[in-house]
């Protein structure tokens, strides 16, 4: 086993005191092959205005990747005339990463990268960005997605986002920030309990469940704006909302008529109409991303156990077999797997089941995981890990390779959702 350690900057923790504290990401990965890419430091790149350390930190975390310092050529090069591959060959590099800052008109900086086969001497890829200095870090993960995907035909998630719950005493706070941890942001504090919170599919809205009317309630809040509405506040508990595939219905888990039902609702709040009928527990519902199914889990069977059901309604189908405890289930991007929580010997670990075979592969170590999230592109499961009563965010490739912890100075993290891709 190979072990890498570094640490990341800026997650903020608590928005309030706007407080950045160290996020170390410690990464484990089995003795598969990486790619070697060297990544040299981008031209007029300095302490305040740089994308190299962003996009080396994205591709390392990965696991995939073996990054070289792209130090030690003089002078370093920043356009292709400038490159001597037998450099980069004597450097074990089968991949080279240059750029550029530039100034440009209103204070904005055009941001250059190139990315070469060094075996071949040949271009990959070539993109110019005009943005503000703000925006940089965010231009640094366009850059290494724009990498990811032409070294391994998958597309990057770097540019995306990450949701979830910190409870620091009795204070509550639903955060969002990028996929590395970085500018997170409160959109919600609050003394009562948040929880289980779901992107829509154009990662404009959140739902979740919040307790502050000292019952479960499903509300739904825009990021942009902040409002706030409550969709679902029947007789019993609101609960587990999951989006439709289109962001116009919500299924949620209600008790109004007795049992933990599932039901749909209009995303903006409306009538219900209940697609379980059963006289046991059926909770936790995912919405298949094809918009065919919906997964659940239900105790129908004795213990509960993760089914499926067509979004109009009929006979459930039961998935998992293997033990007798399996909740939580997240169909992944491709609607081909779920990840769910397995409890096994008295661990709970993250699990992967292939729907079509039935067979399932275990990816996490345990004792105590939980809430399994997908990344978009489906190659990565984000979820909560618990060890000596508190909650850290782990991830996990899907094939259970390189695994990730990300634990905070402080805080209880609970509840994380990967967010979608957006424009």
């Amino acid at each position: 086993m190979k072990r890498i350690a570094f640490t990341l900057w800026s997650l903020a923790l608590f928005a309030a005191a706007a407080a950045h504290a160290q996020l170390t990401i410690d990464i484990t990965t089995s003795a598969g092959k990486q790619i070697p890419v060297a990544i040299v430091p981008f031209g007029n790149e300095d302490a305040t205005q740089s994308v190299t350390p962003v996009i080396s930190a994205d591709l390392a975390r990965t696991g995939l990747f073996k990054v070289i310092p792209g130090t030690g050529v003089t002078p370093p090069p920043t356009e292709p005339s400038e490159i001597n591959f037998a450099d980069w060959t004597a450097k074990n590099a089968e991949a080279l990463v240059i750029g550029s800052l530039r100034p440009a008109p209103g204070g904005q900086l055009d941001v250059r990268f190139r990315l070469f086969d060094v075996a071949r001497q040949m271009q990959l890829a070539s993109f110019s960005y005009v943005v503000q200095p703000a925006q940089l870090r965010a231009t640094a993960h366009k850059i290494a997605d724009e990498i990811y995907e032409k070294l391994t035909g998958d597309k990057g998630v770097f540019s995306t986002r990450i949701a979830y719950v910190i409870k620091r005493g009795q204070r509550y706070e639903l955060q969002v920030a990028d996929a590395d941890g970085a500018n997170a942001q409160t959109v919600l504090a609050s003394g009562q309990s948040i929880i289980s919170p779901k992107w829509s599919p154009d990662g404009t809205r959140l739902a979740y469940v919040s307790f502050e009317s000292e019952k479960a309630t499903v509300v739904v809040q825009n990021l942009a704006t902040g409002e706030r509405r409550t969709v679902a506040n029947f007789f019993g508990n609101n609960s587990a909302p999951a989006w439709s595939p289109d962001g116009k219905t919500l299924a949620v888990t209600l008790t109004k008529d007795g049992t933990s039902q599932i039901y749909l609702i209009p995303a903006t709040g409306g009538a219900p109409r209940r697609i379980t009928e059963s006289a046991a527990i059926d909770t936790e519902a995912d919405w298949s991303p094809d918009g065919a199914y919906i997964a659940f889990i239900s105790d129908r069977s004795g213990g509960p156990q993760i089914y499926r059901v067509p979004v109009t309604g009929g006979q459930p189908q039961r998935l998992t077999f293997e033990g007798s405890y399996n909740v939580t289930p997240r169909v992944s991007p491709d609607s081909r797997s779920i990840a769910y929580v397995q409890r096994d010997d008295g661990k709970f670990r993250i699990a992967l089941l292939d729907i079509a075979s039935g067979q399932s592969t275990v990816l996490s170590d345990g004792p105590l995981d939980e809430s399994p999230s997908f990344a978009p592109n489906g190659r990565v499961v984000l979820y909560e890990s618990t060890t000596g009563g508190r909650g850290s965010l782990a991830a996990v490739s899907a094939d259970g390779r390189v695994k990730q912890r990300l634990t905070a100075a402080s805080g209880d993290v609970r509840d994380p959702a990967w967010g979608p891709f957006v424009k």
